[in-house]
């Protein structure tokens, strides 16, 4: 599985759970990553009548094979959900070290579902990870 990680995180913010789950191998023979992988999942969890501000949308932020390498422009990573304004697929693609600190984590996705009663963060440390009061 080369450029990947192999592992997706995801984050229920209703329940105040985290948890890994391993990356499709079918997707890496599917797709080169990012946007790829944030379709596939959001088509599969997603349905197509869902309402973008409601706690069944999800969040998704997705790398790609080569991000956080020495490669030009590898410090990408995209944030994919359904978009308010078109009730369909909305898609925001960013540089800096958010791609390749998730990936350097061991994460090839980060996916937020859900809704949180009081603000929250989410803490990975090596293998520990948490969802903390952000409330103070």
């Amino acid at each position: 599985m080369g450029g990947y990680t192999g592992k997706i995180l995801r984050v229920d913010l209703t329940n105040r759970r985290v948890k890994t789950q391993g990356l499709p191998q079918e997707w890496v023979s599917d797709y080169i990553g990012g946007d790829g992988f944030a379709a596939r999942l959001l088509y599969e969890e997603v349905p197509g009548g869902t309402d973008p501000l409601s706690s069944d949308n999800k969040l998704i932020l997705a790398t790609g094979p080569i991000t956080g390498t020495m490669w030009p422009m590898s410090g990408r990573c995209v944030f994919v959900s359904k978009a308010p304004l078109t009730g369909i697929w909305g898609e925001s693609h960013v540089g800096g070290f958010l791609g390749p600190e998730l990936k350097y984590a061991g994460y090839d996705m980060l996916v937020v579902e859900g809704r949180s009663e009081k603000p929250v963060y989410l803490l990975i440390q090596g293998e520990h990870l948490e969802l903390r009061n952000a409330a103070d």
